[in-house]
């Protein structure tokens, strides 16, 4: 597969988490509105070590397509790991510091990117 732009990313980091079940994912549509990112992609854990699998699958899958992130911040912990993708943030939150930040909040005027089909 080969990866051409930023909703394409999202969506394979989306289905990247989705094998580590992580849960309630939710795609922010930044275009326009942010010069950080084009997309946030926002995924939960139920704990920490689930935290951790999830961040590893997306590294090791993305890593395949010769895709790295430009850093990673917050692994020590695995409370919530931000991963910097350049057109892509991926924010992976422990259940409870996701509910804390409420991050979809925030940019509750922002679209959201549909990832199902």
């Amino acid at each position: 597969m080969t990866i051409k732009n930023g909703e394409e990313l999202t969506r394979e980091i989306a289905r990247l988490a989705e094998e580590k079940k992580g849960q309630s994912i939710v795609s922010i549509d930044l275009q326009g509105i942010s010069l950080v990112a084009d997309f946030f992609i926002l995924i939960s854990g139920n704990n920490e070590r689930q935290v951790h699998a999830i961040v590893r699958g997306i590294k090791e899958g993305l890593g395949k397509e010769n895709i790295n992130p430009f850093r990673i911040e917050g692994e020590k912990d695995n409370r919530w790991v931000l991963m910097d993708y350049g057109e892509v943030i991926v924010h992976v939150f422990h259940r409870e510091a996701r509910e804390y930040y409420q991050l979809e909040k925030l940019w509750a005027d922002a679209p959201q990117l549909e990832l199902m089909s």
